[in-house]
This record gives C-alpha cells, structure tokens and sequence, in this order.
C-alpha cells in the first residue's frame, strides 16, 4: 500500500516567527541575572559578557582598582531607575568602589569578571543577604 505523502510545514522555524516579539533583555518580572545569563547589557547599550568567576578575594580586590567599571548585584547595586522592568546594573563611580568593596566584605559575595568589546573590563560582586 502507498504511503500517503507528508505535508511540509515550515517547522522550527515557522513556530519562531509567530512569537511576539521580545522585549527588552530580561523578559520582564522575572528577570535572568548577569551570571546566569552569561552577560548583560548596561544603561549605554554595551554588552558586557561573563568572563570569569567566582574569583579569589586577591584577584577581586585588585580588580575593584583596575577595572574600567564596577557594580553590585541585585541586592547592593539595585536596577537602573531607566530600566525598571530588566536587570540593567547602576555602574558605580571611582570614588564609590570602596564603599562597595567594604560591603560586600562584611556580606557573602561571589565576585565576577565581565568583558566588553575594546578589552573593557568590569567587576561584579553579587552579595547575597
């Protein structure tokens, strides 16, 4: 007996491009953190993507000096006032990096190297309550 003939259908493919289309980078509420999703994109549009990490306490440290930026994770750092529904970081000042370092001193932090195009560097430490 013939088999009866498959119908073609646009497949994986044809399924995508029904979605809606995404917005911003975290998908609302639930938003990915920058060491799960691997990098994230910070209030002037540069992706900065995971590097390494967690990092030794020397290592970190002498990055909270030498990085281009630095900033806090979630608890810390908080979400840019621009940005209310995706995790977009507040970059921290020189003069504010201290401060930061102190407090993620006295709480259980994990700290990250992020890199960005142009040999950026950035430090993150995710400080946990």
């Amino acid at each position: 007996m013939p088999s009866k003939p498959r119908r073609r259908t646009g497949g994986f493919a044809e399924v995508l491009a029904a979605l809606p289309p995404a917005t911003g980078t975290a998908g609302g509420p639930y938003r990915q953190y920058p060491v799960a999703a691997g990098g994230f994109l910070d209030a002037r549009g540069r992706y900065w993507r995971l590097a390494r990490g967690p990092l030794e306490r020397r290592l970190a440290k002498r990055l909270m000096t030498d990085a281009d930026e630095m900033t806090l994770g979630d608890w810390g750092g908080g979400w840019h006032e621009d940005f209310p529904d995706d995790f977009v970081p507040v970059l921290l000042t020189p003069e504010e990096r201290p401060a930061a370092w102190q407090a993620a001193l006295a709480e259980d932090h994990q700290a990250y190297e992020f890199r960005a195009e142009g040999g950026l560097t950035l430090l993150y430490l995710d400080i946990s309550c």
